[in-house]
């Protein structure tokens, strides 16, 4: 049997004000149809929910475990009927969001166009930053994260998941050509040539990864670097010019790649999938800009 949400309202009701008639008057209903509603949804739950005498009323052990999941149901539901409510209103004010450049450009700067002229009334602000910035303090509404799935398990900070990419150690093709190869075959042939050093993800000193077999391997980064960096851009243009072999993520040297400018230099391995997760701050009700971004550039990115 079906229960009806205002009987759990009422019911919401009695266990926070303590009482039968303050529940009525916060109601705006007649006592007799408070203590009715309460009747019945004990009826239809077949339990006591509240120990009642003339002066008191007390949650019996089946009533407080029940308020708990009645007040979770009913704040969702609230939730779901001001989110569709907020469907029907145009967006306005602002919208402060943050990325790294790389990702800005490759990915960002193309959604915000679409997104910005479906939403005239709403003035967006883009920030791009080389690490991550504090949400509070610099007051952004939405952060865009990329890195492994540790990065996010202790997050401070709410996240979607927009999905998932690859990492790759690219050459151009000329640099493979020097030792004989149009691909390297193992981690310790890497040796043979030039490494180009990204000072900012190069901290991670060593990085797991499978063979073609599914064997675990791991690749550590070389301790000297002639060549260092603190820019992903300016890592790939070295590697396009010959200088080295890099590490970057799929989506920022996918063009290069089918071009040809860039090659996979050890396409039979393969690292941990990486993930791209959208941070906001925690909050009971999300702003619905904020949800509509969201919603609009996880299609995006998915696509």
């Amino acid at each position: 049997m079906a229960v009806s949400l205002d009987r759990l309202t009422v019911f919401r009701a009695v266990v926070e004000t303590g009482s039968f008639t303050a529940a009525a008057r916060q109601l705006n209903q007649a006592r007799a149809a408070v203590s009715f509603s309460l009747k019945q949804l004990e009826i239809e739950l077949g339990v006591t929910l509240l120990h009642r005498t003339t002066r008191s009323l007390a949650l019996t052990d089946a009533g407080e475990r029940f308020y708990a999941r009645c007040v979770h149901i009913l704040t969702e539901a609230d939730e779901a009927i001001a989110e569709a409510r907020a469907e029907q209103t145009a967006l306005s004010g602002s919208l402060r969001l943050t990325s790294t450049v790389e990702y800005g450009v490759a990915v960002i700067a193309p959604v915000l166009q679409k997104f910005t002229a479906l939403h005239p009334d709403l003035d967006i602000q883009f920030e791009a930053y080389p690490t991550n910035v504090d949400l509070v303090r610099d007051r952004f509404d939405v952060a865009i994260r990329l890195g492994r799935n540790e990065q996010f398990q202790t997050s401070p900070y709410a996240g979607v998941h927009l999905g998932t990419y690859q990492i790759r150690l690219v050459a151009s093709p000329n640099i493979l050509a020097r030792v004989g190869q149009t691909a390297i075959g193992t981690p310790e042939m890497l040796s043979a040539l030039p490494y180009i050093s990204n000072a900012t993800v190069d901290r991670v000193k060593s990085w797991k990864m499978f063979d073609e077999n599914g064997r675990e391997r791991m690749f550590d980064v070389p301790r000297q670097s002639r060549l260092v960096a603190n820019n992903a851009s300016i890592v790939k243009a070295l590697a396009i010019a010959g200088a080295g072999v890099a590490l970057l993520p799929d989506w920022f040297v996918a063009p290069e790649l089918a071009e040809g400018t860039l090659a996979d230099a050890l396409p039979s391995h393969r690292f941990p999938d990486h993930q791209i997760y959208a941070m906001h701050l925690p909050m009971q009700m999300v702003p619905q800009k904020i949800r509509a971004w969201l919603r609009f550039l996880k299609d995006h990115v998915r696509r």
